[in-house]
């Protein structure tokens, strides 16, 4: 389990079709990876990986051919930035929302444009699997960072949200460009309303959630 705060940027060492090596920044490494051990959890982008190997600044992962077809990890090449963040431990503060490390889809950036005090980013949105989890004012993983929705379409393809410039510049959005895709991961909440309501018979409210079905149970 991860927050989405991202806490380091680092760059790809190596990557082929099952193993992914990272090279974490220059001087100084951060505090979460300085014991840095083989079986941790680190999500790299948005993608939960476990460390299996150790190299002088950085650690090994394997990759499976799912998550290359899923997420953008199979497009990336030597060099490129990463964001890194260590799993959640116990009594860590929680400053962003609950991200599970498990990318539903890819999203693609159409605009990044600088305002008064933050950038406005732009995403469209090709797969189902993300635009049903997109609200205004809801939560949204973008390549792992915790990030509010500021405005979407009714359908889902398409939402905006605001970064404030530490943001911007402490995690690979810099580096981003127009027509490039990115890890997307949808509020683990919205996920399991959609399962009460319209999962399994043991688990879905009979006759579906209304205002009705909220005021009898407690909610008016």
């Amino acid at each position: 389990m991860f927050t989405g705060l991202v806490q380091a940027v680092g760059t790809i060492h190596h990557i082929s079709d099952t193993q992914l090596g990272v090279h974490l920044p220059p001087g100084q490494i951060a505090a979460p990876f300085q014991d840095i051990a083989l079986g941790d959890s680190i999500a790299i982008d948005g993608i939960c990986l476990t460390v299996e190997g150790l190299l002088s600044r950085g650690f090994v992962a394997t990759v499976s051919p799912e998550t290359l077809a899923r997420t953008t990890l199979g497009q990336l090449s030597e060099g490129a930035p990463v964001n890194l963040e260590s799993s959640l431990r116990v009594g860590s503060k929680i400053g962003g929302h609950f991200v599970t490390g498990h990318v539903d889809g890819r999203g693609i950036l159409d605009a990044a444009i600088a305002t008064v005090g933050a950038w406005e980013l732009r995403f469209h949105v090709p797969a189902p699997s993300v635009q049903r989890y997109l609200v205004p004012k809801g939560s949204i993983a973008v390549n792992g960072i915790s990030l509010t929705v500021a405005d979407c379409s009714p359908s889902g393809d398409w939402f905006t949200v605001a970064v404030i410039p530490v943001t911007y510049q402490e995690t690979n959005l810099q580096n981003l460009s127009p027509g490039q895709p990115v890890n997307l991961e949808g509020d683990i909440l919205g996920k399991y309303v959609e399962r009460f309501i319209t999962g399994s018979p043991e688990s879905r409210v009979e006759g579906g959630l209304s205002l009705d079905f909220l005021a009898n149970h407690g909610y008016g």
